[in-house]
């Protein structure tokens, strides 16, 4: 099996996450080593593994095209990356809210340590990293408008030590690794020649300063975790599967920088009577046998009161009424989307004695014969 990512998973370099990952599930299942018999499946299930999880990060993918598979893959050893926007495991992909700090810093970090830098990026404000949570709605809800309060468990600033990591009355001393710089720079021998490295000193995290205590609430990492309860206002109009934005409800940022976004994933669950297709709603509206002959004024409910049609005489079965204006409201652009009503001729099978009489009456007077007229097999056909 090829070592390119791209040539792994048979994708070619432009593909789009869904290609990948479909690719992915395709090759995992079949070198996964429960069900395939090559005597090294289990090293190819690793190897589409690997391939995915580092084409389907960002961060990742853009630093593999930039270098190659090998000086990637040289990079990820040195840097200790592990593919999914991370390096040393910190945040990981069982966390839904990011790690809790710590670790290396992802790509600016590697990129210093493999091809050297200034080591001033660590000491840069950062912006936090984005959450993730989900919320459920009904139909009438995504029709109205709502707010929703939200619990969610996120990473803090410790308000022990406001985010130092030590106590406000820690004894402090240079560091000795870099004389207080923040910064060290050694000579090495790489594939490539010798290359000088500057990058960020790994005992004092670029600080340049030690402490003799560690922040006892938080452990040094300058982070807690606590519960946030949130509101949030959802809109009228809003589908299922969008996903809204709270700016400054995420991670707290680093170093002063700002704190990253909540972002929200709202399901729309199906309603009991309505269907929904993106701003338009079908209503299926059963009639009796005299009211499609007769015809007449019908009422029934929808999500914003009582609607009246006008159903006309001789109605078939099937057929559809369009009532503008009276569907879902339009999230960008305004106005509202339309109703859609199907009448469906419901056959009675309870009837009494006069019934049945006056039925009998009524299909000797008119033959049992059933005239058809032009355009009605079109309309049947058009209901569905």
């Amino acid at each position: 099996m090829s070592e390119d990512f791209y040539e792994v998973l048979g994708v070619s370099r432009d593909a789009d996450e869904e290609e990948i990952k479909q690719a992915y599930r395709k090759k995992a299942a079949e070198y996964h080593p429960d069900v395939s018999d090559e005597p090294d499946a289990e090293e190819k299930f690793k190897q589409v593994k690997r391939a995915k999880e580092v084409l389907t990060d960002e961060e990742a993918r853009q630093a593999y095209d930039r270098l190659g598979h090998e000086r990637f893959e040289e990079a990820r050893k040195r840097g200790g990356f592990d593919g999914s926007g991370g390096a040393g495991g910190a945040g990981g992909a069982g966390d839904p809210f990011g790690g809790m700090g710590g670790g290396m810093g992802g790509f600016e970090d590697i990129f210093q340590q493999f091809f050297g830098g200034n080591g001033q990026s660590r000491n840069r404000p950062r912006q936090g990293k984005d959450l993730r949570t989900s919320v459920g709605i009904d139909l009438q809800e995504a029709f109205e408008g709502v707010e929703k309060q939200l619990t969610v468990t996120r990473p803090e600033t410790c308000p022990e030590c406001d985010g130092s990591g030590h106590p406000h009355d820690a004894e402090v001393q240079t560091c000795p690794e870099c004389n207080g710089q923040g910064q060290t720079t050694q000579v090495r021998q790489t594939p490539f020649g010798r290359v000088q490295q500057t990058q960020t000193c790994r005992r004092c995290s670029g600080e340049g300063e030690l402490y003799d205590r560690s922040c006892p609430e938080c452990a040094g990492r300058g982070q807690v975790r606590n519960e946030a309860t949130l509101t949030v206002e959802i809109p009228a109009g809003i589908r299922d599967g969008q996903t809204l934005r709270m700016d400054g409800e995420g991670a707290p940022g680093e170093r002063g920088g700002p704190n990253g976004s909540l972002l929200i994933d709202v399901s729309v669950r199906d309603h009991d009577r309505l269907e929904r297709e993106e701003d338009d709603l079908h209503y299926q509206l059963p009639i009796s046998f005299p009211q499609a002959v007769f015809g007449g004024t019908l009422e029934f409910e929808t999500l914003d009161g009582t609607v009246e049609i006008d159903i006309p005489a001789g109605t078939q079965s099937g057929e559809t009424f369009r009532l503008r204006g009276r569907g879902m409201p339009r999230l960008r652009g305004g106005g509202r989307g339309d109703l859609y009503v199907q009448v469906q001729v419901v056959t009675p099978d309870d009837l009494n004695r006069e019934q049945r009489e006056a039925l009998r009456e009524f299909a000797e007077a008119g033959g049992e014969e059933v005239d058809v007229k032009e355009g009605f097999f079109e309309r049947i056909k058009n209901s569905f």
